[in-house]
């Protein structure tokens, strides 16, 4: 069984486009502006996230006009929706600890307090046995 992580898909785990598609996957449509402002971006690095996930098939792209305002929306596509879905279901299992540990794995447990950790005066910043600061 190979652990989830390698389940996750190099062009949609990237924060910002999963943001895109989490967004496009609420809604049947959104606005560009609405996506740059929502997720803190440039317009310019909105666009190369957008090329990025629509060379993949993932979003379709419509420039039009509302009224004399050229707009950009932006829509999630049924192979995007199930990119998206995997890359969530992949989400779940690493949060849910979907691969416990088998008798054949090593277990992996915390080091072995420091001889200095158990000194007294080290922790608080305090010369150690005068009380005083260092």
């Amino acid at each position: 069984m190979s652990h989830p992580t390698r389940s996750l898909s190099e062009v949609v785990h990237q924060r910002h486009r999963l943001g895109i598609l989490t967004i496009a996957g609420e809604v049947e449509q959104v606005e560009f502006r609405y996506l740059r402002e929502t997720l803190d971006l440039t317009a310019g690095n909105l666009s190369r996230h957008l090329t990025v996930l629509e060379d993949a098939g993932l979003v379709g792209i419509e420039k039009g006009y509302e009224g004399r305002r050229p707009r950009t929306w932006v829509r999630i596509t049924p192979q995007g929706r199930q990119a998206l879905d995997a890359e969530l279901r992949a989400l779940r299992q690493l949060l849910d600890g979907a691969r416990p540990p088998s008798a054949a794995e090593p277990r992996i447990s915390a080091p072995a307090p420091s001889p200095a950790a158990g000194r007294p005066g080290r922790a608080s910043g305090r010369a150690a046995g005068t009380g005083r600061p260092r």
